[in-house]
């Protein structure tokens, strides 16, 4: 399997057994429940030697929340996401180690109900 595609399905599992609502491949539809996890988009870089391939995957996953008054939620939430990314060491074909978490909060008015959006842009290297 693709490295990318190891982790996004690992991170899909991990973050479903936190009882977290997580949604990939697309936005949820409208009306549904707040808060959400989204797994969106994903870059790899690899590079080989004749025994291994190894690179970065750098993922982005976003949470969202139907009201701006809960951001210690929202907060909260990218925390227990940067402690699974963290905790990850190995999937069946590869080992991982976080090397870099960019976490951003920001309003969100792209709907006629005010959201709180928080996103992560996790930097993982793969051998």
């Amino acid at each position: 399997m693709d490295p990318q595609q190891e982790l996004f399905t690992c991170l899909l599992s991990e973050i479903r057994k936190r009882g977290y609502d997580v949604y990939d491949g697309g936005l949820p539809p409208e009306g549904a429940p707040y808060p959400f996890v989204y797994l969106a988009d994903c870059r790899q870089t690899d590079r080989s030697n004749k025994n291994a391939v190894f690179g970065t995957v750098y993922q982005t996953i976003h949470v969202w929340d139907g009201t701006v008054r809960r951001r210690g939620r929202v907060s909260a939430m990218l925390a227990d996401l940067k402690q699974i990314c963290r905790r990850l060491e190995h999937t069946p074909g590869f080992s991982w180690m976080v090397v870099n978490i960019d976490q951003r909060i920001l309003a969100d008015t792209t709907t006629k109900q005010p959201l709180l959006h928080g996103f992560l842009e996790v930097e993982f290297r793969f051998c």
